[in-house]
Parts: structure tokens; sequence; C-alpha cells
């Protein structure tokens, strides 16, 4: 019985731990990995893969560069916006948030 009551508060202090964790974590970028594809949703949720050479051959001729900063936001209501990042200003503001 005492062990499992030191289960049940380790167990607690630990879920409390990693929900911490994730919070710090929250607004933190990291750049992607060579060859990894990144997909973004309307509603703002992802996905990542590394695909085969194959795959990535056939993606790459429906690619295009990114010329400058770009930037993505999410309303209350949880659908997800590019915002246009062409002007100089806007330029700025989105290099500066990224650093």
């Amino acid at each position: 019985m005492h062990s499992f009551k030191i289960f049940v508060v380790a167990s607690i202090a630990a879920l409390c731990a990693s929900l911490a964790f994730a919070e710090d974590t929250m607004g933190t970028m990291s750049m992607m990995k060579g060859g990894q594809v990144t997909a973004i949703m309307p509603d703002g949720h992802m996905g990542t893969m590394m695909p085969d050479p194959k795959m990535t051959a056939e993606m790459m001729k429906m690619a295009k560069p990114i010329k400058h900063c770009m930037m993505m936001m999410t309303d209350a209501k949880g659908k997800t916006y590019m915002i246009d990042t062409s002007t100089k200003k806007a330029q700025a503001e989105c290099e500066k948030m990224a650093m």
C-alpha cells in the first residue's frame, strides 16, 4: 500500500513537470532537417515526414523556394492564416520575431 502511494505521488509529480516543460517550450521554433517535409493544415495542426529519395524528387518538381520570412497565425477559433510579409516593414518584423 505504501509503495502504491509513492507511485501515485511520483506519477502526479512527473505529469506536472511534463506539463510545465511543455509550457516552457511553447513559442520556440527549430529549424527543419535537410530533406524534411512539413505540412500545416488550416486548423493549425502540423505533420512532418522524411520522404525517400524518389518521393523527394517528385515533390521538388512542385516546390518553390521561399524568398523571404513567412508568418502563420491561428485565430481564436483555430483557423490558420498566412500573413503577407512582402513589404519591407513586414519582413523586418518577421525577421525580428524569428531571431
